[in-house]
């Protein structure tokens, strides 16, 4: 063990760990979610130190050989290395200073390892007065949530351009797949499978456009602002520099807020982007009922759509097969609206100079993230690609349905479209049937008006 200590005392911290005294009080006192910090968090927050460093050394402030191998340091945690070396709770109070001062510690001990030091050595190194230098946590640490919500950003994307695309794909596949359409959980005209496949396309792409203009708000940093956003102890070279090394660093557009007091007290570009991740899970949880919906079944069901079967659904019933896969990603996006909703107290409920409650804040949006590319993927892949159509139950249902008289009316008005309706709902008998039988159309007339490109295209036959 070796000893260190902070304005509160002395603490034995552990040898064989490069945090120190304030991560030591933090893992006492926040034991709330078990969990740790999400790693791409942590790079992020590395890449923000590396990016001060830098800029601490171009004004001159940092000595270069100081700064030089605290730069590296923070490069070997940007690679992967000391993830574990994180342990405090990602919910937890002080506005983020127990993570902020986990990563000044982590840096600073590793920094005297490379120069031969002992960990410790606050006195040749310091978490604070180096390695926080020009800085403070209500500065980097929201600016480290907006480096990792970019990169999440380009995550979840390219999770649902995919899901789009094969989407598209299944549109092209099942578009002479000719159904019933239902309003109300009613029949109601016809509609092709392959054009439901491409309205859920169409609005996927809508929620990529979402994520995509929450995030680049969220390029907009604080960096400079340190306590309350005045700048105090931050040069304006630095402020400036800060934001040209992030950038280097990440490849990401960030730029300094022209604002440093209200980009430092105010949270609302996070409701931004949870709630661009929420109203895609909703539109998400919309196209998976459809699919549970329509394989439903199989025998007493709608059964338009076949799944591949993923495991036994019944532990009592023998030959079960549930939609699972649709199922896991209504509950992931149920998931997200409560994320989205613990976010929203976090967000209104910031005081004056300084929203403390951005641990919660970035613990529900990096597990919204998460959350929903996983089963994003998990829905593309175990469900969408197998994915088969029922041709026969589609064209089943659609000849048992009243609901094609509505192609009808123009050709033989409202009253008798009514008429065959009413018929056809008390008889139980084909409308077809009743129109040849009744000798309102002849059956190649019939056929060219209930052609499915007919039923389908806007457009009345002439």
């Amino acid at each position: 063990m070796r000893k260190e200590h902070d304005f509160l005392g002395e603490m034995n911290v552990p040898d064989d760990v490069l945090y120190g005294v304030q991560t030591m009080r933090a893992i006492e006192n926040f034991y709330i979610t078990g969990q740790h910090l999400d790693p791409e968090f942590i790079i992020s927050i590395a890449k923000v130190k590396k990016a001060a460093a830098l800029a601490n050394m171009d004004t001159g402030r940092l000595e270069k050989k100081i700064g030089t191998v605290l730069v590296t340091a923070a490069d070997e945690v940007i690679n992967g290395l000391w993830l574990d070396q994180f342990p405090v709770d990602p919910i937890q109070g002080g506005a983020g200073t127990s993570i902020n001062m986990n990563m000044n510690e982590v840096l600073a001990n590793r920094a005297l390892d490379l120069i031969g030091e002992k960990r410790g050595r606050y006195d040749v190194i310091s978490p604070n007065n180096h390695v926080n230098m020009a800085q403070s946590t209500n500065d980097s640490f929201p600016t480290s949530i907006k480096v990792c919500i970019e990169a999440k950003s380009r995550t979840i994307v390219e999770a649902l351009t995919l899901l789009a695309d094969e989407l598209d794909a299944k549109a092209k596949q099942f578009r002479s797949v000719l159904k019933m359409g239902r309003t109300h959980l009613q029949d109601a005209v016809p509609i092709t499978l392959g054009q439901e496949m491409a309205s859920y396309a169409s609005a996927v792409r809508r929620g990529i456009h979402r994520i995509e203009q929450a995030a680049a708000s969220a390029r907009i940093i604080n960096m400079g602002a340190t306590a309350v956003g005045t700048g105090i102890n931050a040069e304006p070279e630095y402020i400036h520099d800060v934001a040209v090394r992030l950038i280097e660093i990440t490849g990401m557009q960030f730029k300094t807020a022209d604002n440093l007091i209200d980009a430092t007290n105010n949270t609302d570009v996070f409701a931004d982007v949870s709630a661009a991740l929420k109203v895609t899970a909703l539109v998400l949880i919309k196209m998976a009922n459809d699919f549970r919906l329509m394989a439903s079944g199989p025998r007493c069901g709608f059964n338009e759509i076949k799944l591949l079967a993923r495991q036994p659904g019944s532990s009592i019933m023998p030959g079960k097969v549930n939609p699972v896969i649709a199922e896991v990603l209504d509950q992931a996006c149920y998931q997200v609206i409560g994320n989205d909703l613990a976010l929203s107290f976090g967000v209104e409920n910031g005081q004056f100079e300084l929203n403390v409650m951005e641990p919660v804040m970035a613990f529900n949006i990096f597990n919204s993230f998460r959350y929903l590319t996983n089963a994003v993927n998990t829905f593309r892949e175990k469900l969408l690609l197998g994915l088969e159509a029922n041709n026969k139950q589609c064209a089943d249902w659609l000849n048992n349905s009243v609901g094609i008289v509505t192609a009808l009316l123009p050709h033989i008005g409202y009253e008798n479209s009514s008429m065959l309706a009413r018929e056809a709902y008390t008889t139980g008998r084909p409308i077809c049937d009743i129109v040849k039988e009744k000798g309102f159309l002849s059956e190649k007339r019939l056929h060219e008006i209930l052609s499915p490109e007919n039923m389908t295209t806007p457009g009345i036959t002439g």
